[in-house]
């Protein structure tokens, strides 16, 4: 009796396992792809400019002098520092390849000098030779001195502009310490238009 009810049990869970499952798998259908012009093309930096192609220049603005150094003088020095690098003056009345725009002025600039004299250290003996006397040693220390000196340098910009595009192409700054005379003064001009030139042609 109780091995029928035992097949009885049985074949119910069986016919239960039977049954339709409740739970179904949904998912949502996969979006179609967007249409080829709308697909966006990688990004790629832009060509490296072609320095070479500038043969000749122009002034944009002929700069003018400062108090120590006249505008003709800074014209010539950066006249003869851009001929060194392969920029002829464009024919008279033309426009040049790129356009030239220069400045200089004089500017004063706070230098710090620290004098650090270190610690101290001593060694010797003290008092005389009798009982209670001996060697000793002694330390010291010092804290830095600082000192400010103003020095005047001769600042100078020189600014590259396509005159096709009208866009600046290259630029740079530079200063040299400049002298008390005269002729230090220009030495210290031309000296800063050489280092604001010292990059050109970038590589």
């Amino acid at each position: 009796m109780l091995t029928r009810a035992g097949l009885s049990l049985l074949c119910l869970s069986l016919a239960a396992c039977q049954s339709s499952n409740p739970y179904t798998s949904e998912s949502n259908p996969i979006p179609p792809a967007p249409p080829v012009e709308q697909v966006q093309s990688p990004t790629y930096p832009a060509a490296p400019r072609d320095f070479s192609s500038y043969q000749n220049w122009s002034w944009r603005n002929p700069p003018a002098g400062t108090a120590s150094l006249a505008a003709e003088e800074l014209q010539d020095m950066v006249s003869g520092a851009l001929d060194q690098r392969g920029l002829r003056p464009a024919p008279e009345g033309a426009r040049g390849d790129v356009q030239i725009s220069a400045s200089a002025s004089m500017e004063t600039r706070v230098r710090q000098v620290y004098d650090d004299y270190g610690t101290r250290v001593g060694a010797g003996r003290y008092g005389g030779y009798g009982p209670g006397y001996g060697s000793g040693v002694g330390i010291g220390a010092s804290a830095p001195l600082v000192r400010n000196y103003e020095e005047q340098v001769i600042a100078v910009r020189i600014e590259m502009i396509d005159s096709a595009s009208g866009q600046t192409v290259w630029s740079n700054r530079a200063e040299a310490l400049s002298g008390s005379s005269q002729a230090e003064r220009k030495d210290a001009a031309r000296d800063a238009v050489n280092r604001a030139l010292a990059d050109y042609p970038p590589r």
